[in-house]
């Protein structure tokens, strides 16, 4: 199943032509369709991002058309090298650098104030 962080390759008329990488996939007004934002990722121009409204049986890799012409995803697996360090941060208790910084500790403008 495709979801956000990972890196797909489009393919248009059957020939591979670029990666992207998802950034959300949200509800659409239509029941059953998704807005599946993606970030481009084809050098040398700069990113760009883009959204489609999809059913999910086409987010996770059934071909569907766009103006007459035929379009799937095909999500990449992780390679071997990078799954094994993922269960390494796991098991050691390292903290994965896509993850949110914890927020900072609150201070009190009362404490501030002159008594």
């Amino acid at each position: 199943m495709t979801d956000i962080g990972d890196i797909v390759l489009i393919y248009f008329e059957d020939q591979p032509t670029s990666y992207a990488r998802v950034d959300n996939i949200e509800a659409d007004v239509k029941r059953d369709w998704y807005q599946l934002t993606m970030t481009l990722l084809q050098p040398p121009s700069p990113p760009e991002s883009i959204t489609w409204i999809l059913r999910d049986t086409y987010i996770n890799g059934d071909e569907f058309t766009m103006q007459g012409k035929r379009i799937r995803l095909e999500k990449l697996e992780p390679s071997p090298g990078i799954l094994e360090r993922q269960k390494e941060r796991l098991h050691s208790g390292e903290k994965n650098p896509a993850e949110k910084p914890s927020p900072g500790q609150v201070i009190s403008f009362s404490d501030f104030k002159k008594h």
